[in-house]
Parts: structure tokens; sequence; C-alpha cells
């Protein structure tokens, strides 16, 4: 649940209650209860039946910051029936469980237990035959917490290519192409390694679009990038001289046809053997149900997108310019409205002459919250909140919690400055954790149990008009009139 650090803000309240439901909708533990059915034998996965008496064996695998909370309702569900599995999920993101070994790793940059926990998570899956059930439970961050560099290639290569990826501002497919093409077991090396056995992906999604390929680097699904695809990346953000030499190496000889591709759909491990794969949670989803609580709570929803990408400040600049409009002109609704927006936008950093990045601490909700609040300072009736859905947004400083993201409005700039904070240079800097932190206006969730990308709301009240969650039922039956 959100942390309201200013309750007696009307306005914060309703946008908390707004923002809780489309948490609690896209729970992942939540999701696997609704799509997974059990009754005696008989299991239904999204609509699929399958005979759990045909099996030998009935493995729960996984990987992601919701992998924990999946497997804790899947242990709970297939009780005596499941024989064991492993799942990774980031550090703070476990769960105890009985029969599934949950390991912890680092994220967003992968570490040594990252390594270990893969290589554990290989050996349940290696030698499956066709009587086994494999569940793998994919959810955002795999891409780092499944790690097993490519053979020729280390730890450190993939940390240092990794990290520059995430600091240039390449889009969540880019970076995947890359790191796919790095990987022993993403791209759909994993599914391989199943072999024969029967198995179901059941995934959280991260990604604009819900690309199944995309979703944790595809471990379990056909790639259609290439190594060629991966340089391109590279290239285009001129990133092949900072990268280790070994990685650029690696792709040139993959272009070429020396190293093996990624398996694409006509490989025998999706033709040959039983699969299937469900998306149980998106952004949209989480959206739409913070759209029917905004019109509960007296608000006209706006949900413009589930697709949001581009630099987080200039994607701010547009949602505010959007509430602008509706409470100056009425357009495209009229207020009191309740503008929603999902995806996940980007930061570039700024590299030094050596290549090093520069401190900065937050992530791209904080650097949504800092911008819309220069681009509404001065204004009343307007309240932003973006918060990323698994509730860890960029990098905390040492000691500090991690945040989601943070609140703004039309005070905060004045505010900021009469504590002696210069908002600009904190935007300029990237360092919207410490301006926030002092203000006391950051989100602080801890893990929420799901990973949908991003959730920035904007709620906007019309002039003269005070905050009353309880406005007539007129107003939430019919958000276009009066």
């Amino acid at each position: 649940m959100l942390i309201d650090p200013m309750p007696r803000q009307p306005l914060r309240r309703i946008a908390r209650r707004i923002a809780d439901a489309g948490l609690q909708t896209v729970d992942a533990g939540r999701a696997i209860r609704e799509q997974v059915r059990r009754r005696g034998s008989r299991l239904t996965v999204c609509g699929r039946r399958y005979d759990l008496d045909r099996f030998d064996r009935v493995i729960v695998l996984g990987a992601g910051k919701a992998a924990a909370v999946m497997a804790g309702s899947m242990e709970r569900l297939l009780g005596a029936s499941l024989t064991g599995g492993l799942v990774i999920t980031k550090r703070g993101h476990a769960a105890p469980l009985a029969r599934i070994d949950v390991r912890e790793a680092g994220h967003p940059l992968p570490d040594d237990d990252g390594v270990r926990a893969t290589e554990a998570l290989i050996k349940s899956a290696d030698g499956s035959t066709e009587r086994d059930l494999v569940f793998f439970l994919l959810s955002g961050g795999a891409s780092s917490l499944l790690i097993a560099p490519a053979p020729g290639l280390t730890l450190h290569d993939l940390q240092r290519t990794t990290a520059l990826l995430l600091a240039c501002g390449a889009a969540i497919h880019e970076m995947n192409a890359v790191r796919k093409h790095l990987s022993a077991v993403a791209g759909g090396r994993l599914a391989r390694t199943i072999g024969p056995a029967t198995l179901i992906t059941l995934a959280v999604s991260d990604v604009v679009g819900d690309s199944a390929e995309v979703i944790g680097s595809g471990p379990t699904m056909p790639d259609p990038t290439t190594h060629a695809d991966a340089l391109a990346v590279l290239a285009r953000y001129r990133l092949e001289r900072e990268v280790p030499p070994a990685v650029v190496d690696h792709l040139q000889r993959g272009s070429r046809g020396l190293i093996e591709e990624t398996p694409k759909p006509d490989d025998p491990a999706f033709t040959r053997f039983p699969r299937q794969y469900d998306v149980i949670a998106t952004n949209r989803l989480a959206l739409t149900r913070a759209a029917a609580q905004a019109k509960r709570l007296g608000f006209r929803p706006l949900l413009l997108t589930d697709a949001l990408t581009g630099e987080a400040r200039e994607a701010a600049t547009f949602a505010v310019a959007i509430g602008r409009s509706i409470r100056e002109h009425h357009q495209p609704v009229r207020p009191p409205a309740c503008v929603l927006l999902g995806g996940e936008t980007t930061v570039t950093l700024p590299r030094g002459g050596d290549g090093t990045l520069p401190p900065a601490y937050g992530g791209r909700n904080q650097e949504f919250a800092l911008a819309a609040a220069l681009s509404m300072q001065g204004s009343d009736r307007l309240l932003a909140l973006s918060l990323t859905t698994d509730g860890d947004d960029g990098i905390a400083p040492p000691n500090r919690p991690a945040a989601a993201g943070a609140w703004a409005d039309g005070t905060t700039v004045s505010r900021a400055r009469s504590l002696g904070l210069d908002p600009d240079e904190a935007l300029a800097r990237h360092n919207a954790y410490p301006f926030f932190e002092r203000l006391g206006d950051l989100v602080v969730t801890g893990p929420t149990r799901s990973n949908v990308m991003d959730l920035h709301l904007l709620l906007v009240e019309p002039h003269g008009r005070s905050s009353n969650p309880q406005r007539s039922a007129a107003v939430g039956r019919n958000p276009e009139r009066g």
C-alpha cells in the first residue's frame, strides 16, 4: 500500500486510493490464483486443462521481482503434487516457501549470487522428460536475475554492458536484444534446456506491448532478434567502444555465423514439445482498475495510454499540459478529472569523458514527478503521482529505503526553494531522490508483489471546488456530462 506523507491533503488521499486499486488488481500472487485452478487431479491454467496424474514430476521454476510471490501461490495450489523447484528474485523480495527454493540476487546489475542461482535452476530443468510438467514463473527483473554469461564472456562483461544500457536511455526491447545474445539461458535457450517436458510459462508483463519475447528477455520463447540487431543497438547509442571488447567480439562473431543464433520459432524446442505461454497481469489491467476507482470517487477518468515511452521529463511535461487543458478549457474532459498514463519512460544519464557515470539518486518516476512539479508550479487544483508498480524506482542513497516514486503539485517548487533546494539543478543532475526526501514527498511502498511498469496519474479539480471523495453520484455515473 502507498504511504501518504501528508494525509491531511484530500487530493492525496484520493490519489492514494486510485493507485492502490490499480496495484491490488495486478498483485502477482492474486493473478496466479485467478488464472490457475485445481479440482482434484485436474488443473486448469488460463483455460487449458491438464491431468496431474499424467506426470511423474511437477516442477516450479522462475525468475523476477514477483517470482517468490507467484511461487507461493503455486505451492499452495499444487500441494503434495509439487515435486520441488527454484525461483530467483531480487534481494528483499523473497518469501519463505516449503517446497520451492527461493534464491535472492542482484538487480538491476547482475551479480555472483545470480550466476550461482541460475546454475542451480538450469540443473533443476536439465534432464526433464515428457513425463514432467514444468511451470516457469516470469516477471520483470528476470533479465538481470537469470544470469548465465555465454561462453567466452564473464559476469563483469555483462555487468558493464547492463550499466551502460541502463544509462544511455535505450528502450527495454533494445536492452534485451543485446542481453539475450550475451546469455546462455535467455532468448529461448531455457526452453531448449527443458526439452520434451510440458512447459507452462506464466508471465507478469513489465514491457510496453506485453511482447512475450521481450518480457524477462524471453527465456522460454523464440527470439526474433539476432546478433546483428544487438550490434546495431550498441552502434545506435555509441557504446561499441565503451562495452568490454569481448562483448563486441562475441556479437561480431555471432553476426558472421560463427556462434549459434538464439532459437527461432521453427526450433524443435517450440515445434516438437508442448508449450503454453500466458501473460496474467499487465499495465493496462492496472490502469483500467484505477480508472474505475477514480470514477467511483467522482473523478472523470481519462486513460490516455499504457504505452508511454521516451524521456521521463518530456512525458511529464505532456501530462501536465493535458491537465492544464482540462482545468482551463474543460478539454478533452471536464474537471474533476483523473488523467492516467502507463508504460516505461527512460532517463538518459550523462557520461564523463572516461565513460563513468556521475552520482545520481532516484529513478524515472521521481524524475517524472520533478519535471511535473516544474511544469505545474504556481498552479492550484493539480496533483501528480508517479510510481513504479514494483515499489523500486531507480537507485536510493546508501542506507535509505527504496522509493517507488514521488508526489508533485503546484506548491512543490516553492516549498523546495524555501528550504534552499534547487529543483532545476536536481533535474539537471537526475538527482530527484534527495530533493523529494527533504520535502517529505517520496512514495515508499516496499515490494508491491507485482511489476507491470509505471503508473502516472494527474488529478485535476476545477477552480473554486474543494476536494470531496464523496462527490455526487451523477458525476461518477456519467463522466461526460455537466
